[in-house]
């Protein structure tokens, strides 16, 4: 995607520094260190095994210039490129024993993020000829990379839903039980929120979904509702809030869910649990 911001070096590196201190544990890589003389030099090639789209190039290429400066990362697929089995993704040379070392933590944040991006890429395309809905991620992330995940979520053509509880007003099942309802969950956000945060309330129900609409919510969750319930849904927000369905959707089912028309489709398996792309470097 040529439209794809990069994430601040500020926000990467540390994730990096952090999962390069793990493997380098207290001793560092003392089985490249014995056998690879200090001098030797590597040129390589990390390419794919498999299709998909690519993320993680930046997590990449700092992990191969924190373990040495001297590494040359040259970018042949960048984050949003689609491969191929073969394709070259990062060009690399330089000190072999640092390239070595950097190997697994490249990989696997590369493999992980572009994981993610290949899963929504397949969700994006089965629901675009249905409709207009975005495909969102949601908090159902990996502790410590959410902001790498949701970067991967739009390299593969999907939007990110919040960042964090501080976002929006998000009301769940839970909160409208504690509250009382949905009316008393949805007055008192408003009265605590300010005035540029939105409110989204769950609801399970068309009965939920007019008291929702009854007092003003921004946005409705239509929770688990099959794809009939949702087009009523729809026709009963009628532009009066952002609609969202959300509830084990899967590249089978999600065009029938476009289809309803609703706004946004939210998926947390494409964080939690989407598969890895196989990458690999080459020498």
């Amino acid at each position: 995607m040529s439209d794809l911001l990069p994430l601040p070096r500020l926000l990467v590196e540390p994730v990096v520094r952090a999962a390069l201190l793990e493997d380098l544990g207290r001793a560092g890589d003392i089985t490249t260190d014995a056998i690879v003389p200090p001098e030797a030099r590597l040129e390589g090639v990390i390419a794919a095994r498999q299709h998909g789209v690519i993320a993680g190039v930046d997590c990449a290429r700092i992990a191969f210039e924190l373990i040495d400066p001297a590494v040359s990362v040259a970018v042949e697929r960048p984050d949003g490129a689609r491969v191929a089995p073969g394709d070259t993704v990062l060009r690399l040379a330089g000190p072999a024993r640092a390239v070595l070392t950097a190997e697994r933590v490249a990989l696997n944040l590369l493999c992980r993020l572009s994981g993610v991006a290949t899963a929504t890429a397949g969700l994006v395309e089965a629901a675009r000829p249905h409709g207009k809905a975005a495909i969102v991620c949601t908090r159902k992330t990996t502790p410590g990379l959410r902001a790498l995940e949701k970067h991967a979520v739009r390299a593969g053509g999907g939007s990110n839903h919040r960042f964090g509880l501080d976002d929006a007003v998000l009301i769940k099942d839970n909160h409208v039980a504690v509250a009382g309802g949905i009316v008393p969950a949805i007055e008192r956000a408003r009265a605590r929120a300010g005035h540029l945060v939105k409110i989204e309330v769950e609801v399970d129900t068309l009965a939920q979904l007019e008291e929702a609409l009854s007092v003003g919510a921004d946005a409705v969750l239509l929770d688990n509702m099959d794809p009939d319930t949702l087009g009523r849904a729809v026709a009963m927000i009628d532009g009066r809030a952002l609609s969202e369905a959300s509830g084990r959707i899967t590249r089978e089912t999600v065009g029938a869910v476009a289809a309803s028309g609703v706004d946004l489709i939210s998926c947390g398996w494409i964080t939690h649990s989407a598969a890895i792309i196989d990458l690999g470097l080459d020498a």
